[in-house]
């Protein structure tokens, strides 16, 4: 397949597959995919999630692929066997890389070094401190990287503090393409209509009432999320607001139970826990809520539940380590910032929330939807685009 642009990932993911499907259809890019693994399609057990589920979304529909590793089950099972085959096989004129932490990213940025093709890369990278890398290891990450970026005929840069890695690395201007992390909201109802409809519908399923102030935690819930400091933050606020507090938590994991019981305790938190709940069904929980909270302690590079919350017009109160607050949590707007790890300091992030989104919520809403309609699979595919225009130029020459 002369004249294409291979991308090498592990599996298939929900929050690619659109930008592929898009690049192909409305950009004219001659891409094609290289997965090692399609259990995401199959269905597979998530360990984080501690529960087994499929995604709805047809995730290989829209563009050409290949699976190497059919019997793969989850991504820790994947392996390089068969790429370099079907690289040599293919001959692509560029390869996009998604990352260089699986043996699969490693072995494809050694083809292409090896066989001289030029790497486009796209990978959720950041700056944000890591408590278990100890100074030694960032400084031997820093120049592994330095000599990644250079080989690399564009780095395609997700938000704000993956363009400000990009530059600290020694990456020029004119490699450095915007292509923005998104989610593709035409899986959701995000409008004011379905929210007329789904936010009743949804608080009545679970007896919560409208005039209750709806805090909702959307994703694995697990320790680096900080889900275990929300009990003592809302605890802590004041009694007027948290009278009016319910909590949701759409999703699973190991922290359950330890959730359940800290929620318990007196004074009692009202909660609902959803357990998984799959793409179609996840409009009526941001609808019927007032405020996404995700505190995470550390290794989220993104937080596209901040895109799935701003889309349906819910703010968000975000720790400082989630990668995407420079890019859509605006204090005051969009959302809030707090420390992560500080339960005081999610606390005064709540009670900020709450003053200012309270007022007047229809143009809070309008704001969160204005500020993420600039994270969009369309605008992520154009970068995509313009990087391989680049290579085409680049290899021309």
């Amino acid at each position: 397949m002369k004249h294409s642009l291979a991308i090498v990932e592990t599996h298939p993911v929900q929050y690619h597959a659109p930008v592929w499907r898009h690049a192909r259809a409305a950009c004219g890019l001659p891409l094609s995919l290289i997965y090692g693994g399609d259990f995401s399609v199959r269905g597979y057990r998530d360990r984080e999630f501690g529960a087994s589920f499929q995604w709805e979304a047809d995730l290989l529909a829209g563009y050409p692929s290949q699976v190497l590793q059919p019997q793969a089950v989850d991504y820790e099972s994947v392996t390089a066997a068969g790429l370099e085959a079907a690289l040599d096989a293919m001959q692509p004129s560029a390869l996009l890389s998604l990352g260089y932490h699986h043996p699969l990213d490693r072995a494809a940025l050694r083809w292409a070094m090896k066989n001289k093709v030029p790497l486009i890369f796209r990978g959720e990278t950041s700056d944000v401190p890591h408590s278990k890398r100890v100074w030694w290891r960032a400084m031997l990450r820093d120049v592994m990287l330095r000599r990644l970026y250079r080989l690399c005929s564009a780095c395609l840069y997700l938000g704000e503090r993956s363009l400000r890695h990009y530059q600290r690395l020694g990456v020029p201007s004119e490699r450095l393409i915007r292509s923005p992390y998104c989610v593709d909201d035409a899986a959701f109802q995000t409008g004011e209509s379905a929210r007329a409809t789904l936010r009743a519908e949804t608080r009545r399923s679970v007896d919560i009432p409208e005039e209750a102030w709806v805090l909702l935690f959307s994703g694995k819930l697990s320790s680096r999320k900080g889900v275990d400091l929300l009990p003592t933050a809302v605890r802590s606020l004041p009694e007027a607001l948290r009278a009016r507090i319910h909590l949701v938590f759409v999703g699973a994991g190991e922290r359950r139970k330890a959730l359940e019981t800290a929620l318990a305790e007196a004074p009692a938190v009202r909660c609902h826990f959803t357990g998984f709940v799959n793409q179609s069904g996840l409009s009526a929980w941001y609808h019927a809520a007032d405020a996404l909270v995700l505190p995470s302690l550390e290794l989220e590079t993104w937080g596209l539940v901040v895109n799935d919350a701003l889309h349906h017009g819910v703010p968000a109160v975000v720790s400082e380590a989630v990668g995407c607050a420079p890019d859509l949590v605006i204090s005051g707007q969009t959302g809030e910032l707090c420390l992560p790890g500080d339960a005081s300091s999610l606390a005064a992030a709540l009670q900020r929330c709450a003053e200012w989104s309270l007022v007047d919520s229809l143009s809070v809403r309008e704001r969160c939807r204005e500020r993420v309609s600039h994270y969009t699979i369309a605008h992520a595919a154009e970068g995509l685009s313009q990087a391989w225009e680049r290579v085409k130029v680049k290899t021309r020459r």
